[in-house]
């Protein structure tokens, strides 16, 4: 393979990593805290088709991507309130979303389907940085969104592991008991959390509407917000690890169309399947690690937090 192609191949691969990596930046705060979301497919749905109604009527992206992080945020209220304060089950609440989700967006977005967007976040390059070799074409002529993502991962991690208000964060997630009687407020940062992470989710969504495939199409997230969960477990709730993972996988999402480009007789179904595959391996290596204890979750994930029985 020529350098050319390869620099074209990684540049893809960033650009479809994006919304992956949006999202699980978001699933990463919210596990943090203790609180599962497997809605996330759904609140990427809601926030793709939210901002493109957002553009087609103010033909700005800059407010469909505000209108998309109000809508993710909103469908996350809905998950919070029903695992934080009914102390519902979160896998069936997650799941409920994500089929409401797409159902909604599928009602939304009837009338906009093969409407072009009026306007869209286009590529440009970043004075000097995008002059460098190989590294410039790769991650520094991308979109504004791009660059977004980029702080997102920095601010995330030092949010994490560098911050009181990170540390607070975690403490809720391992012991939320023993944070309670410290006077951490349990139930103000889970909720917190989880409309940040659905915030993030949508801000996922409406990358794909807005940026990478400037259109609405039903189903148009194709299950990267279930890619985006597992890779939140791949990358040990780590936003720069999540990071590498999500160009991963968006590097094999875009390795399919430029594999046939070259001539390379594989059939197109067989190189869809890649990420989806990829994603059953990572996940039964990480099952296989959880087990030996190599990887662990944070202690009170998926565990309601009830005052009373502390």
């Amino acid at each position: 393979m020529d350098q050319l192609f390869m620099v074209t191949l990684l540049a893809t691969a960033v650009t479809a990593g994006t919304p992956i990596l949006l999202a699980a930046l978001g699933e990463i705060i919210t596990e943090k805290s203790g609180i599962l979301n497997l809605g996330v497919e759904g609140m990427m749905l809601v926030g793709a088709v939210v901002g493109f109604m957002a553009n087609v009527a103010t033909q700005n992206p800059w407010l469909g991507v505000l209108m998309a992080l109000i809508a993710g945020g909103l469908m996350a209220l809905m998950h919070a309130f029903l695992t934080i304060t009914l102390r519902g089950n979160q896998v069936v609440c997650g799941l409920a979303l994500t089929i409401f989700g797409t159902g909604l967006s599928g009602f939304l977005g009837k009338s906009f389907v093969g409407i072009p967007a009026p306007a869209s976040f286009k590529a440009f390059s970043v004075p000097l940085l995008g002059d460098l070799p190989l590294i410039g074409p790769i991650f520094f002529r991308q979109d504004a969104l791009v660059y977004v993502s980029y702080l997102l991962v920095i601010v995330l991690a030092l949010f994490l592991y560098k911050t009181r208000w990170g540390l607070s964060l975690r403490a809720v997630g391992e012991n939320p008991a023993a944070a309670d009687a410290v006077g951490i407020s349990v139930f103000r940062i889970r909720y917190l959390s989880v409309i940040a992470g659905g915030m993030l989710a949508g801000l996922g969504g409406a990358y794909l509407s807005l940026a990478y495939a400037p259109s609405w199409l039903e189903n148009m997230t194709a299950g990267r917000g279930w890619i985006a969960v597992a890779l939140v477990i791949f990358a040990t709730w780590n936003p720069v690890k999540c990071l590498v993972g999500s160009y991963i996988f968006g590097g094999l999402d875009a390795l399919g169309f430029r594999i046939q480009t070259r001539g390379i007789d594989i059939s197109p179904f067989f190189l869809q399947m890649l990420p989806y595959i990829a994603t059953i391996i990572v996940l039964i290596f990480v099952s296989r690690e959880t087990k030996t204890h190599r990887v662990s979750s944070p202690k009170a994930l998926s565990i309601p937090y009830d005052r009373e029985e502390r």
